[in-house]
């Protein structure tokens, strides 16, 4: 009987050295042993954060003919052929994370409400609740326990670890504070956080937002004006939707934000922020860190030292004005960029121009030295 899973790998489709695609299958030859050789796995999604962050990673739903060999520690699972199915976002992760916890689940009938303003609760490993009528409320307290709120202004709330908190109605709230576990809010005007260690948050939509704030967390707004954060260390924040905001806060986290007018922050050290639609506002504030604004009219600012800024819309402007920093543009983009003093860090130079004009190539990067722009 095949096995359906979920795998991470780096951003460019490698593993361990090997590169994949998706829609391929994969033999390996020889012996198969977990953490050691063939292919691996997880059946929880969220497991594969323990081996890859979600800020640079990508991931992908997989399927085994067989597995033959699991790890003591977590779902983690090998065997000698695998298939690439399909390239899964974050959000994508975190329903699947929920579905996860509730299908393996033990649902009691005294762990169910479907009347209205009816309260349903589970505080056993394990447990399930689940409250489906207008404005009813689920609470999953134990290990590994699910709480679902399907009605119309439902709240559901899972605190154990592992344990997973889904609330699609409208105005719905979903909240899953323990380790792993992960927060799905669907309606609109719904909102999910997901404060525990490697916890996922999603809300899809309209004017919801999504917070995970633990460790190698992961937060989702895809509808309009959502907003997502992620401020533990590595952690991804993704704003889809129409002027939505996204923030990452913690060392070489991700910032996006697709949606028109949209802003994107990552303010650790090594973060990213992209900024893709137009008039977007892409801020990369940690050193080393990286601001890309990719719509017409946008802009992206890069204030770390050795930080990275890049405008490829239309009339969008890049800086950089930490120590080290660097510009570059497409023809027409304004460039700015400061020359800072190694030792006191005191601003010695500045300069601006236009991708395109006076000598300055587009598509080229350039810094400072000496008051004037240099590629690099």
């Amino acid at each position: 009987m095949s096995v359906t899973a979920y795998k991470a790998f780096n951003s460019d489709w490698t593993c361990r050295d090997f590169q994949y695609e998706v829609g391929k299958t994969y033999t390996h030859e020889g012996k198969i042993e977990i953490c050691g050789s063939g292919f691996h796995a997880c059946l929880h999604p969220l497991d594969v954060l323990n081996y890859y962050p979600a800020a640079e990673s990508k991931f992908a739903l997989v399927e085994f003919p067989e597995v033959q060999d699991e790890h003591d520690g977590d779902t983690k699972v090998c065997g000698a052929e695998i298939t690439i199915k399909a390239e899964l976002h974050i959000s994508e992760m975190v329903e699947a994370a929920v579905k996860h916890v509730f299908d393996a689940a033990k649902w009691l009938k005294k762990s169910t409400a479907t009347k209205e303003r009816e309260a349903a609760k589970a505080t056993g490993d394990r447990g399930a609740a689940s409250a489906t009528g207008d404005r009813g409320a689920a609470s999953a307290t134990g290990d590994r326990g699910a709480a679902s709120a399907t009605g119309y202004r439902g709240a559901a709330s899972a605190t154990g670890d592992r344990g997973a908190a889904s609330a699609t109605g409208i105005g719905g709230a979903a909240s899953a504070t323990g380790i792993r576990g992960a927060a799905s809010a669907t309606g609109i005007g719904g909102a999910a956080s997901a404060t525990g260690d490697r916890g996922a948050a999603s809300a899809t939509g309209d004017r919801g937002a999504a917070s995970a704030t633990g460790y190698r967390g992961a937060a989702s707004a895809t509808g309009d004006r959502g907003a997502a954060s992620a401020t533990g260390d590595r952690g991804a924040a993704s704003a889809t939707g129409y002027r939505g905001a996204a923030s990452a806060t913690g060392d070489r986290g991700a910032a996006s934000a697709t949606g028109y007018r949209g802003a994107a922050s990552a303010t650790g050290d090594s973060g990213a922020a992209s900024a893709t639609g137009d008039r977007g506002a892409a801020s990369a504030t940690g050193d080393r860190g990286a601001a890309s604004a990719t719509g017409d009219s946008g802009a992206a600012s890069a204030t770390g030292d050795r930080g990275a800024a890049s405008a490829t819309g239309i009339s969008g402007a890049a800086m950089a004005s930490g120590y080290a920093g660097k510009v570059m543009g497409r023809e027409g983009c304004a460039l700015f960029l400061c020359e800072r003093n190694i030792e006191t860090d005191e601003i010695l130079r500045v300069w601006a121009g236009i991708a395109g004009q006076g000598g300055i190539e587009p598509d080229t990067w350039y810094t400072l030295k000496d008051g004037g722009p240099v590629k690099c």
